[in-house]
């Protein structure tokens, strides 16, 4: 079911910012749901699809970050795409350690769900950070020497 959507975003342009934007928001209300007196019998089906909803969609993030080579912003898209995985896999751990009476892990498959999204999640960040990874000819040699620098500032 995926494939054809992929497909179509592939070829479509893409806010980058505004995407993550909205994942970080569900991320959020997730996280919210663990300060609350709710039944997690209630929110539990829901929050399930939609942590597959937010992995999916920074799959898709990922693929077309790293698909594509000619993005204006390269590096501010791969800080937002590390961002969101970081409180991505900040939720999961949190689902993971909460323990308490208003727990999902009292439900069988949420471990297994849990350990294949933090899975995932760990290796799209590998691979837009060994994408990103600067090149050492990148690595920019200082405008002004030390010894301008002194002479500048009245040192020398």
């Amino acid at each position: 079911m995926l494939k054809p959507i992929i497909k179509y975003i592939m070829n479509k342009h893409i806010n980058f910012e505004d995407i993550i934007y909205i994942l970080n928001v569900r991320i959020r209300m997730i996280k919210d749901l663990f300060h609350l007196d709710v039944d997690p019998i209630l929110f539990y089906g829901q929050t399930m699809a939609d942590l597959d909803f937010i992995n999916s969609t920074m799959d898709i993030l990922t693929d077309k970050f790293l698909k594509n080579q000619n993005f204006v912003d390269r590096d501010t898209d791969a800080e937002c795409i590390l961002d969101a995985e970081w409180q991505f896999s900040q939720l999961l751990n949190e689902i993971s350690n909460n323990k308490g009476q208003n727990s999902f892990t009292q439900f069988p498959e949420t471990h297994t769900l849990i350990a294949r999204l933090k899975r995932e999640s760990v290796e799209r960040k590998k691979h837009i950070e060994d994408f990103c990874t600067p090149a050492e000819s990148s690595v920019l040699e200082p405008v002004v020497s030390l010894t301008e620098l002194n002479g500048l500032l009245g040192s020398a």
